[in-house]
């Protein structure tokens, strides 16, 4: 089938030419409906005959010849060569399809090409030598695709080229020193491929570069200084690296440098004190190399510095104390390195300090009582230090506390019962290897959320209380080597637990110690004689038993026997299907009472058929599975870009179970899982609402749909709250839009996505977003520079999502003109002469004055999640709050 595609391009491509001849204006809607049933687009209407009205194209002012073509996010396949024949063409986008093979090469001879955009889809092979022949060419991303061997020299002629962008590919060799000749060049990121050799020593000496992103290669050598010669960069990037050499002092020059990655290389020396002249600096990581000295004071300087990651180096000496002068301070990382001294209660006065992570070096006075003067402290790592003294009463003010680690220390004392009010502790506390006495505080049993509980290598002793029962989300214990006595408490987290997390106690007992339990703990059996009565009547029980068994196992063996004949007689046409029947590797339902009705082999048979695909997103396709029971789920199928977590299928089975507790009204949860051959599958309540991009797009499409902005108003609220939540807990979403908001029977919305946002999570360090672009429409600005998921980014695609309630338009439409978006054609409403009311959908806001009034207050609140400076926006709690107001207004 694809052959004969692919000849009838080529024969209609051909027959073009023949009847073309030597004409000067080509017969572009032959070439253009041509095109069109190639890749099968299904918006174009080849009945029509202005083909330049058709969606993504536009066409030179007499309209006889297409100047743009915007196919992208179409998920279109086929051959593509057609498009070489539209000579007029100077923008062509290509991205986010499912196009394969080769690129290509006579695009080359689209003189007239200033844009080109082929990233995310298949194709493979080299990157073809032709390009070199676009002359005008100022945009070329190729990125996300199959593409192998070097970078051609012939594109070297590429003279005008701004923006190129190879990212996400296979390919390999040096990086070629013309790429530095580019003068006009400005955006270079070439990460995530297998190029090697040196960074060309004259890139960015000719050119006004902007970003430079070359991390996850296996590039040597030395950080060009010519890099910072125009002293214009404003985001280097080169982390996951072979580099050597030290950081150039010429660095400091550039003060409008704000993302500064260079980790995981091996760099030595120290920081140069030029690091201070950059007032732009936000974000600086060089963790993971051999940098050694102390940590430069004039870190201080740079008032917009947000995370300071230095960890896994040779650092000495103490933290600054100016460091207290960095009030926008987020993230202090510097574990794994030679810092000794007091615990820098500088630090703890930043008041928007969120993340504390001195562990894995020498520290080793006392812990502070103010350790928790900021009230914004959700990460504290103190472990593996050398840190003494007792835990003070005033941790308990660590009320937004996610993580506490103090292991691997010298504290001595009992365990404060202050611990118990720290309500949101839900990822670890850990005071293991310690030298701590006494009880274990029953107010531990409040925290409720907590997910793992480490107090193993003390001498804590007594019992242990039954009070913490009340920790409803553990999942991981360690109660190893210390003095506990009597019963371990039944309660399923321990039962489930292995015996090695309560060895070392000699009087523990209890499952899942082989040890019983006599009187002498507390376990009532009742004595010596009830323990012999139950033992006889065991015996006779059991021989009832045996005798029943026995009979039933032969009534079966011969229904089997019947079972079987009959089977056979059907399954001449079946033996290819029971043959090719999935083995299911591991799967499990974290909630006791579905168990019983969640069919695997019936999960794994419904996402086998596309009659069942309820949706395709970012990262998954979701399904809809009828279980035998009669329950039916929504399953997701995890798209081959997340597939490498089945390498780490141990710690994606435990982060799954952990969200499975992750209790808000606002949020799905999944309720199970199964991975069969090299599929994930995601169990999941079905809801027959569907999504909210169906209830604003579809349903709006019918004529006896009423709109209802008081349903809206209260599913934007929702869906603020949800993320307010995952942010509060330190989950930042990957993929935020309305198609992975879901509504219930009561149109309560409730946000999706959320265990891949755990499953892959490029928050931490330095991963790059390319696999975790989120949806076309909804992506802030910011990504394409900064690499990098954050929670103002969730603010803005949750500011896309609250103007398609206000406006029942879509993120993208061809509407709003080449080039614009919905949030362009919202902010760009005044230039045009619009009012704030002509924005908003005319059948909310017309039927009352009170419906009008609300909205163009949440308008305001969307306006400012999608401005363009990521600072400038509100926190999702904040959102929460302004858009309560309206209600209360």
């Amino acid at each position: 089938m694809e052959t004969l595609r692919l000849f009838t391009a080529l024969f209609v491509g051909l027959l073009l030419s023949c009847q073309l001849g030597n004409s000067q204006v080509l017969d572009e809607k032959a070439i253009v409906e041509a095109i069109g049933k190639e890749l099968e687009i299904s918006v174009w209407d080849l009945n029509t005959s202005n083909f330049c009205s058709w969606h993504g194209i536009s066409c030179s002012s007499n309209n006889s010849m297409v100047e743009r073509l915007n196919l992208s996010g179409f998920r279109l396949q086929g051959n593509v060569t057609l498009i070489s024949e539209l000579k007029a063409l100077k923008w062509l986008d290509l991205s986010n399809n499912n196009f394969h093979g080769l690129i290509p090469s006579a695009f080359g001879n689209l003189s007239q090409l200033q844009f080109l955009d082929l990233s995310f889809n298949m194709f493979g092979n080299s990157i073809p030598g032709e390009f070199g022949r676009l002359n005008n060419l100022k945009a070329l991303n190729l990125s996300n695709n199959l593409l192998t061997g070097s970078i051609p020299d012939e594109l070297q002629g590429l003279e005008n080229l701004q923006y190129f962008q190879i990212f996400t590919n296979k390919l390999n060799g040096s990086i070629p020193m013309w790429v530095g000749n580019l003068t006009k060049l400005r955006v270079f990121a070439a990460y995530e491929n297998e190029f090697s050799g040196d960074i060309p020593v004259n890139l960015g000496l000719h050119s006004e570069l902007l970003l430079l992103n070359l991390h996850s290669n296996q590039l040597q050598g030395t950080i060009p200084e010519s890099i910072f010669a125009m002293e214009k960069i404003e985001f280097l990037i080169l982390t996951n690296n072979k580099l050597t050499g030290i950081i150039p002092d010429s660095i400091g020059n550039c003060k409008g440098l704000s993302n500064i990655r260079i980790g995981n290389n091996k760099l030595i020396g120290g920081i140069p004190k030029a690091i201070g002249n950059i007032t732009s600096l936000t974000y600086f990581e060089a963790d993971n190399n051999t940098l050694s000295g102390e940590i430069v004071s004039e870190f201080a300087h740079c008032a917009n510095l947000t995370l300071l990651n230095l960890a896994s180096n040779g650092f000495s000496g103490t933290i600054p104390p100016e460091f207290g002068q960095l009030n926008n301070l987020q993230e202090l990382i510097v574990s794994g390195n030679n810092l000794f001294g007091e615990i820098p209660t500088s630090v703890l006065r930043c008041k928007n300090l969120n993340k504390l992570d001195l562990s894995n070096n020498k520290f080793n006075g006392t812990i502070p009582g103010d350790i928790c003067n900021t009230s914004k402290l959700q990460f504290l790592l103190l472990g593996q230090n050398s840190l003494k003294g007792e835990i003070p009463r005033e941790i308990g003010n660590c009320v937004k506390l996610l993580e506490l680690q103090m292991g691997s220390n010298y504290l001595t004392g009992s365990i404060p019962t202050e611990i118990g009010h720290m309500k949101n502790l839900q990822i670890s506390l850990n005071l293991s290897h310690n030298h701590l006495r006494g009880q274990l505080p029953k107010d531990l049993g409040k925290l409720d959320k907590l997910v793992s509980l480490d107090v193993s290598n003390n001498q804590l002793s007594g019992n242990i209380p039954l009070e913490l029962k009340g920790m409803l989300s553990l999942i991981e214990v360690n109660f190893s080597n210390n003095q506990f006595t009597g019963p371990i408490p039944t309660f399923a987290p321990f039962e489930k637990s292995l015996n090695s997390s309560f060895l070392g106690n000699k009087g523990l007992c209890g499952e899942p110690l082989s040890s019983e339990c006599g009187n002498i703990y507390g376990y009532e059996h009742n004595g010596y004689h009830h323990r012999v009565s139950y033992r006889l009547i065991l015996a006779v029980v059991c021989s009832g038993l045996a005798v029943f068994v026995s009979v039933t196992v032969v009534v079966l063996l011969f229904m089997m026997r019947e079972k079987q004949e009959e089977t056979a007689k059907e399954a001449g046409n079946t033996t290819d299907e029971i043959c090719s029947k999935p083995v299911i590797v591991a799967g499990n339902v974290f909630v006791e009472n579905l168990k019983q009705a969640i069919d695997f082999d019936a999960v794994v048979k419904a996402v086998r058929k596309d009659s069942n695909k309820i949706s395709t997103g970012t990262f998954s396709n979701v399904y809809r599975a009828d279980m035998p029971s009669g329950m039916i789920l929504s399953v997701k199928s995890l798209k081959s870009m997340d597939k490498t977590i089945i390498h780490h299928q141990n710690k994606m089975i435990r982060e799954l179970e952990k969200l499975s507790k992750l209790s808000h009204d606002n949020l799905t949860r999944p309720i199970g899982f199964a991975i069969y051959e090299d599929v994930v599958l995601l169990l999941h309540q079905y809801y027959a609402n569907g999504t909210l991009a169906q209830f604003l797009h579809e349903s709006s499409q019918k004529p006896e749909y009423e709109p209802d902005w008081p349903t809206r108003l209260s599913i934007a609220i929702g869906v603020a709250e949800g993320l307010a939540f995952l942010h509060h807990v330190a989950i930042i979403h990957l993929d935020i839009s309305s198609g992975n908001v879901f509504l219930d029977s009561n149109f309560r919305p409730l946000v999706g996505e959320v265990e891949i946002s755990r499953l892959l999570d490029p928050s931490r360090g330095t991963a790059s977003i390319s696999a975790v672009a989120g949806s076309f429409g909804y992506i802030p600005p910011e990504y394409a520079y900064t690499m990098q998921v954050t929670a103002p980014g969730n603010v803005y695609s949750y500011g896309v999502v609250l103007l398609e309630i206000l406006t029942s338009r879509l993120p993208v439409d061809e509407a709003f003109g080449d080039g614009v978006d919905l949030v362009r054609w919202v902010h760009g409403a005044s230039a045009r002469g619009e009012t704030p009311e002509q924005i908003l959908d005319a059948r909310l806001s017309t039927n009352s004055f009170a419906w009008r009034k609300e909205m163009l207050a949440a308008l305001k609140v969307a306006l400012m999640c999608t401005d363009t400076t990521p600072a400038k926006r509100p926190r999702m709690k904040k959102v929460v709050e302004m858009l309560q107001e309206v209600t209360q207004s």
